[in-house]
């Protein structure tokens, strides 16, 4: 029972990674390109090169703490749909720290942007525990909402105006994750990996894992057994939201300044 289980979870991951060949493929062909070819170069300076390999983790961290931060809510049946705007709204707070306090040690500048940038909505969890609103909506109005305040702040009170487009102030040296040589990975992977790795404790062995899970499989059940699930879908929302704050915060300190 367990081989097939793994065997199903190895399939659901590869299967969707070789159907995207299949249609990349496609594509290619019928611009008049060769697939073979272009996804060879793909590969080989993507992973086959030491700065290839380095850059292609750098730009797989916030790709892996969102997807963390949307996978942690499906464990217990939530939709948590404002993940896009938990992370826009993590990197631009990030960077305002950043760019207003460059004189602050480094260390503890770091520190600071990144418990800002973890900053959240908790609207979206009261509304889904307390009155039963659906996440889905509210978390992808709240993703627009997000975009349009981010986008009045950016373009009015904190425009960089010496900048020859719209943007922020660029944040400080004491507030930049410095890169490993040539290459574009920072410390921030370090970040990435000890998130990964409390997530996981959490979820797999930790009794507030095991609560999660139950409440995903059966609310209902969860409930009469004596799990406060009001309460852990709170936590498990804010848990989100900080993951994706995290991923943002630090694709503004390692990327895009």
């Amino acid at each position: 029972m367990n081989k097939n289980k793994t065997l199903i979870a190895v399939l659901n991951s590869i299967l969707p990674v070789l159907l995207a060949f299949v249609l990349g493929g496609i594509i290619i062909v019928a611009i008049g390109e060769n697939p073979f070819t272009t996804y060879w170069i793909l590969i080989q300076r993507s992973l086959l090169s030491v700065r290839g390999f380095m850059n292609t983790i750098h730009y797989a961290c916030p790709m892996i703490l969102t997807g963390l931060a949307i996978a942690v809510t499906f464990k217990a049946g939530i939709f948590n749909m404002g993940v896009e705007g938990s992370f826009l709204l993590g990197g631009f707070f990030a960077g305002i720290v950043g760019a207003y306090l460059p004189d602050m040690a480094p260390i503890p500048l770091k520190i600071l942007c990144i418990v800002v940038g973890m900053l959240f909505a908790i609207g979206p969890a009261l509304l889904r525990a307390y009155l039963k609103v659906d996440e889905m909506v509210v978390t992808l109005m709240l993703n627009y909402a997000l975009s349009k305040i981010l986008e009045y702040l950016a373009t009015g009170p904190f425009r960089d105006m010496a900048s020859g487009y719209v943007a922020t102030p660029t944040i400080g040296v004491n507030a930049m994750f410095s890169r490993f040589g040539s290459a574009r990975l920072t410390p921030f992977v370090f970040v990435t990996l000890a998130a990964v790795i409390i997530m996981y404790l959490l979820m797999n062995r930790s009794a507030m894992g095991y609560e999660i899970t139950s409440i995903g499989k059966n609310s209902c059940f969860a409930e009469a057994s004596g799990m406060r699930c009001q309460r852990k879908i709170i936590i498990l929302m804010l848990i989100s939201g900080a993951l994706a704050g995290l991923s943002g915060a630090g694709y503004m300190m390692s990327e895009q300044f």
